[in-house]
């Protein structure tokens, strides 16, 4: 489904559908901190702007909104191209422990699995 496609209807309807458009695109980042990045700016950003009432400001901020959809979109493809250990917040302390002060050797996940 287009991003047009997707945003047809009222405008109520068509914040809802960006909000979640850009809260999964950024679910695509391979690192952690852009993902949470991504998440935060996203909920920020409509948050900061939940009170406009205006229809013309709103179509702005929904045509704003879907250029930083198209940003993000090309911003998640290239990050997919970078192979990043995974973070111990993400559960990427599945080393194993060596020598006597418990250090953790890391491991690459390549995705080839």
């Amino acid at each position: 489904m287009s991003v047009t496609t997707a945003l047809k209807g009222d405008s109520s309807q068509q914040v809802r559908s960006l909000y979640r458009q850009l809260l999964r695109q950024g679910e695509q980042f391979a690192a952690y901190n852009f993902r949470e990045y991504a998440k935060r700016r996203t909920r920020d950003a409509f948050r900061e702007n939940k009170d406009v009432s205006d229809p013309r400001r709103v179509q702005e901020l929904i045509q704003k909104g879907l250029k930083e959809l198209q940003a993000l979109k090309r911003q998640t493809v290239i990050s997919q191209f970078y192979q990043l250990d995974r973070l111990v917040v993400e559960g990427g302390s599945s080393g194993k422990q060596k020598g006597k002060r418990g250090d953790i050797v890391r491991q690459k996940d390549t995705g080839w699995d």
